[in-house]
């Protein structure tokens, strides 16, 4: 009798009721981005309430760019992770339009700043998924054009006195103000306030008699003449 050498059948991990949460959440930011209706949003929520294993999780946001750092989670969970050729690798699940895929969130160290009458160039890098920085009457150029990529989310915490940042950021970036101000505020331009197709930035902190201007990084933009755009 000839041995049988077919591969042992696939191992199927259960879901848990984060990871059920998890699906759910990146479905919600895909309906608020304008990419599922009515009848397909409550199919999807209701296959991802009755899941049971993390694979029947995975085919209700193959297709959503909002759910690709979760994707990429539960490939390699579920022992599925796509080689870069492979049709749903990260390089074939990229956006039309966008910048290259970004590395994956947290796998660069955190980013810490102090600006005390001054400011400085801060770049952050692919990977990087918080930056934390504290200004008094000074703050920095913050560019986050090489970090941000579909699916990914970039918390920025600032705490600022008579001062502010100045954050520059790619096409598609959806920015979410979630920061405490007193007789202060954000400006969050027009042309910086994209669908999450490209990630998402989320602004934490404090600010005293100060503020954070986001803008559309240099070179994506024709015109930023201090106005609104």
């Amino acid at each position: 009798m000839a041995d049988d050498d077919s591969p042992p059948p696939q191992r199927r991990i259960r879901a848990s009721d984060q990871d059920r949460d998890d699906v759910l959440s990146v479905i919600t930011d895909a309906v608020t981005n304008g990419r599922l209706d009515p009848e397909e949003t409550a199919q999807r929520q209701d296959d991802a309430i009755g899941a049971k294993f993390l694979d029947e999780l995975i085919p209700l946001i193959d297709d959503l760019p909002e759910g690709d750092s979760l994707h990429r989670r539960l490939a390699r969970q579920t022992g599925r992770t796509p080689g870069p050729t492979d049709p749903g690798s990260q390089l074939q699940r990229r956006v039309p339009g966008e910048l290259s895929p970004a590395a994956e969130p947290g796998s660069a160290s955190p980013m810490n700043s102090v600006a005390i009458m001054s400011g400085r160039q801060l770049d952050v890098p692919p990977g990087t998924a918080e930056v934390t920085t504290y200004a008094l009457m000074g703050g920095d150029n913050i560019d986050l054009c090489e970090v941000m990529g579909p699916g990914v989310t970039v918390e920025l915490n600032s705490y600022a006195m008579w001062a502010g940042n100045d954050i520059y950021v790619p096409p598609g970036v959806r920015v979410r103000d979630e920061t405490i101000n007193i007789m202060a505020g954000n400006e969050v331009r027009r042309s910086a306030q994209g669908d999450g197709s490209n990630g998402t930035v989320i602004l934490k902190g404090f600010s005293l008699m100060a503020g954070h201007d986001v803008r559309l990084a240099k070179g994506y933009r024709e015109k930023d003449q201090g106005q609104l755009e």
